[in-house]
């Protein structure tokens, strides 16, 4: 029985910075998901599909503390081109070069666990049918991104609306947007209206991600907690993150005090470029200089 399971590729990621600088990386929500999981001490197990001879998960994985890859064949691989505008890195195009084949329900392992995180990058990695499929093993995670991020022919990307949103948000326990995402789904820009739309559509709890705070609603109330980066450095992976930490920590803590512990970890990891590779005591030494 792992805590978590996320679903999801591993994508070649070539990044080109507003001043210039160029760095090819390994992302994709299981990656920076995986790592940041299991490094705060949490059993996690991932199920990354592609082309392991061009992209191999356990040289991906192979300094994280992931307990077990369970990789699934594709004859093709997530290939993603990021141009940041800005410091900041909140402007951004995204070209994706290539896709993988759709995630399959025969693609989950015999294997357990008390979350399901599906975490795909583009319309069309997670169809609904695994939505339901993990829903019936136990509480299902989704990061909207995938049912949201439609592929065009040149491969340029935009949002679109989830047009089977009203049938399946009743499937999934926890639901993660961005500002942008949300306000697609709900048509507007007010967050925390946003989120009490999800949920009465019937999600159960509803992350929206913002790049001064991460808020989450339970359809009774808001709860909020700021990021306070020391620098942007980081800032690929940041939702991710935040997302996958909130999972593991709310199976033993509080929606505020998972909040403020994945708002403070993805705080630190933002300070330096690629997955989080440090400790529960960083963070919680982070919380008490930044957060109390």
């Amino acid at each position: 029985m792992f805590d978590t399971m996320i679903i999801g590729q591993i994508s070649l990621d070539h990044n080109i910075d507003y001043d210039g600088r160029e760095e090819y990386i390994a992302g994709g929500a299981v990656t920076f998901s995986g790592y940041a999981a299991a490094a705060i001490g949490h059993s996690v197990a991932v199920v990354p599909k592609g082309d392991a001879s061009r992209l191999d998960p356990y040289k991906v994985f192979a300094e994280s503390k992931v307990e077990k890859i369970f990789p699934v064949a594709s004859k093709t691989c997530t290939m993603m081109q990021n141009t940041y505008y800005t410091a900041t890195r909140e402007r951004r195009d995204c070209i994706n070069a290539e896709m993988i084949e759709p995630y399959r329900p025969e693609d989950l392992p015999d294997a357990e666990a008390k979350v399901y995180h599906l975490g795909g990058l583009v319309y069309g990695d997670i169809p609904n049918d695994m939505i339901t499929a993990c829903a019936a093993r136990g509480d299902t995670a989704v990061d909207v991104q995938c049912l949201l991020r439609r592929r065009y022919e040149d491969g340029s990307l935009a949002l679109e609306d989830w047009p089977d949103k009203m049938t399946y948000l009743p499937y999934i326990r926890y639901l993660k947007t961005d500002a942008a995402e949300a306000e697609v789904m709900t048509g507007t820009e007010d967050r925390e209206k946003a989120a009490f739309m999800l949920c009465e559509w019937g999600a159960k709890e509803v992350m929206i991600t913002h790049n001064t705070e991460v808020i989450v609603c339970d359809g009774k109330q808001i709860y909020r907690s700021p990021l306070k980066p020391r620098g942007l450095a980081g800032r690929t992976g940041r939702g991710d993150t935040t997302f996958a930490t909130y999972l593991t920590e709310r199976l033993t803590k509080d929606i505020p005090e998972a909040l403020e512990f994945a708002a403070a970890l993805v705080s630190y990891k933002m300070e330096t470029p690629g997955p989080f590779k440090g400790t529960r005591e960083d963070i919680n030494d982070f919380i008490q200089k930044y957060y109390r």
